[in-house]
């Protein structure tokens, strides 16, 4: 049996792993300033309950790791409870190594940053707070350590100013790189959330084209299949008018190709079907669905382009992604029929499907909204079909970009990820 994965750290879960390695780093610079205080200046301190106290926080920064272990989410009120243990430990470490006197003190602006970066507006008061009330009470009540106010070896620096310059290195030092991690965390989370929503946004908005769609097919079965009855008896009777027999022929085609594409809709409604892309050779799938478009745009004239590289791409496909890129076709048809260039290149990570018209361009002022909502390009279109596109490129993990070309027209360029052998769908 497989282990399962492990879970991914939330963004709380995250801050208290890196508020779990300040505090190991802080506290590992406490014990080796009062090791060297005691050994070399001779500081005079009560041992017992000052290494008493360090060991209680390496404790709960222990318990901190195993309680990481487990998959339940850190909530706030937890990472305030961590803040305000560290500050408890930071007041018992002050009241026996000179309370206000020791040049430490200002460490107390670190948990106050962490919250203030961290928690909400409530809980950093309540740690701020907590901060100037320990800092209170050790102006009043605190140990003193005379030596902090002597000079250091004879050379006019006292300790007190040198213990102040190395904690504002190190508070520094912290704040700059733990909390700036800690805030780009947060707004990678806001935007995340931000994604999130924009995505069942489009969602909704698909399923409600999706629905309509679905009754619309339904619907236009029965004047299709009159028209198609109505082609039959025309052509029966045009026998001698060759030019009128040709485009009943025509019409005849067209209406077949209409019914067979909403018979195929409708079984690729199917969503067992769609949650099974097809592996398909890139090439000789984007030649079918050219082959297939060109029925249905007889007006047209195009060339595919091809790299010649070796090897021939894969891609993962369904019946969606050929409406998709069919959509796209049609718009540089619609744009100018004439001499549409569709280009296939790849890379060692994706396919790239480029189409080239020679039509008017797109406006810049609304290219970079298409396929968010529904803008069209068109005159009288809805922006539906490049909304269900980009939709659909962005289902399957590609993209759609569209830029107006050097020597005019629209360029739209289609990345798609390219299936690998071996590659689970």
């Amino acid at each position: 049996m497989h282990q399962p994965l492990p879970l991914p750290l939330s963004t709380p879960n995250r801050n208290l792993v890196r508020l779990t390695f300040v505090r190991g780093i802080t506290w590992t610079g406490f014990l080796a300033a009062i090791v060297f205080g005691i050994a070399v200046l001779d500081f005079q301190v009560q041992i017992t309950p000052v290494i008493s106290v360090i060991i209680a926080m390496a404790l709960i920064n222990v318990g901190t790791w195993w309680r990481l272990e487990r998959p339940r989410a850190v909530t706030d009120t937890e990472y305030l409870l961590h803040l305000l243990a560290d500050i408890a430990g930071l007041t018992l470490l002050f009241y026996y190594t000179g309370g206000s006197t020791n040049p430490c003190i200002s460490y107390y602006l670190v948990p106050v940053t962490i919250a203030a970066a961290t928690l909400p507006w409530l809980y950093a008061w309540i740690i701020a707070s907590a901060a100037m009330a320990g800092y209170t009470f050790l102006m009043v009540f605190y140990q003193p350590i005379p030596q902090l106010s002597q000079g250091l070896m004879d050379i006019g620096i006292n300790l007190h100013v040198l213990g102040m310059w190395l904690t504002f290195g190190l508070s520094a030092g912290l704040v700059t790189f733990f909390i700036f991690k800690m805030a780009y965390a947060l707004r990678r989370r806001d935007l995340t959330l931000s994604r999130t929503r924009e995505a069942a946004l489009r969602n909704e908005q698909i399923l409600a084209v999706a629905t309509q769609a679905a009754g619309t097919a339904h619907e236009l079965g029965t004047p299709l299949s009159t028209m198609a009855v109505l082609l039959k008896e025309m052509r029966q009777d045009t026998d001698d008018n060759s030019a009128l027999a040709a485009d009943i022929d025509l019409l005849r085609q067209q209406v077949d190709t209409c019914k067979s594409r909403l018979q195929h809709l409708v079984a690729s409604a199917d969503r067992r079907r769609l949650a099974e892309p097809e592996p398909r050779p890139a090439e000789q799938w984007l030649a079918q669905v050219v082959q297939r478009w060109l029925v249905l745009r007889p007006d047209v004239t195009h060339r595919i382009e091809s790299p010649g590289k070796r090897g021939t791409p894969w891609l993962a496909v369904d019946a969606t992604l050929e409406q998709a890129l069919m959509n796209l076709l049609n718009n540089a048809a619609d744009a100018n029929p004439e001499n549409i260039v569709i280009n296939l290149d790849w890379t060692n990570d994706e396919v790239i499907i480029d189409i080239r018209d020679h039509g008017p361009g797109v406006t810049m002022s609304i290219a970079d909204q298409l396929g968010d909502t529904f803008v069209s390009t068109k005159s009288k279109g809805m922006g539906i079909g490049l909304f269900l596109t980009h939709a659909t490129i962005n289902r399957f993990g590609g993209g759609v970009s569209l830029y107006n070309h050097e020597e005019g027209g629209t360029l739209t360029e289609v990345k798609l990820p390219r299936f690998l052998a071996g590659q689970g769908l």
